[in-house]
């Protein structure tokens, strides 16, 4: 049976109580006693960076955008596929998390934030679009449990239909923009489709290969893309 140390704690702006812990070489992050991450199963974050950066991976300077840092394994997965001249902004709500991922949890997924293309956005990613138009290649949106609010309440109006038109406002005229969600979601497939997405739903295993619980990405390309 393993034993759980309590590494640290903070509290998200809608008071939701987040534990980070450790037993060994693996770590949790708890949000209300919930699992809300784990460090041994992030096959599904690595692949939402691989498809949502298909065509960005292609280019000689693209910018992409991370929602969420979490234990830094979406941003890795990026910054592995992407080429030297790339910037990848990471936004990031809680500051605890960003201090986590520059010290403890750094070295899990190769200490992302340390690589000279990253960018930290600290504060509300909704903030950040209106003031992106057409700035990014691929937005990879890792926020919360994708678009049924775990943490935070406040994270569900970035995936409703004003969040939705902003994120593709924010993307290049052939930019990808990919969700990553611990469940699928047939509303919200149907809104990005309204928004003037082809949509493209991919099933993937928490640790790939190995197993562990269904996760869903969202796959959201601008009609008209070839």
């Amino acid at each position: 049976m393993k034993i759980w140390q309590t590494l640290d704690k903070a509290q998200t702006p809608e008071k939701t109580n987040l534990v980070l812990s450790k037993s060994g070489s693996d770590y949790l992050i708890l949000a209300n006693g919930r699992l809300l991450m784990a460090s041994d199963a992030h096959g599904s974050e690595e692949a939402l960076s691989q498809i949502g950066c298909e065509r960005a991976c292609k280019l000689e300077s693209p910018t992409v955008l991370v929602g969420g840092l979490g234990m830094g394994f979406t941003l890795r997965a990026a910054l592995d596929i992407l080429p030297p001249a790339a910037t990848v902004v990471v936004a990031e709500l809680l500051d605890a998390v960003v201090t986590w991922n520059e010290g403890i949890l750094g070295p899990l997924a190769g200490s992302p934030l340390k690589d000279r293309r990253t960018v930290v956005e600290r504060g509300d990613i909704a903030k950040l679009f209106p003031k992106s138009v057409g700035r990014f290649d691929a937005i990879l949106m890792d926020v919360d449990n994708g678009p049924v609010a775990f943490t935070q309440e406040g994270n569900g109006a970035l995936y409703g239909d004003a969040g939705i038109r902003a994120m593709r406002k924010a993307l290049t005229p052939r930019g990808i923009l990919a969700v990553w969600s611990a469940w699928g979601d047939k509303k919200f497939e149907h809104r990005l489709r309204y928004a003037g997405f082809k949509v493209e739903v991919k099933t993937v295993r928490a640790r790939l290969k190995k197993g562990g619980p269904n996760h869903t990405i969202f796959i959201g390309r601008l009609n008209g893309y070839a």
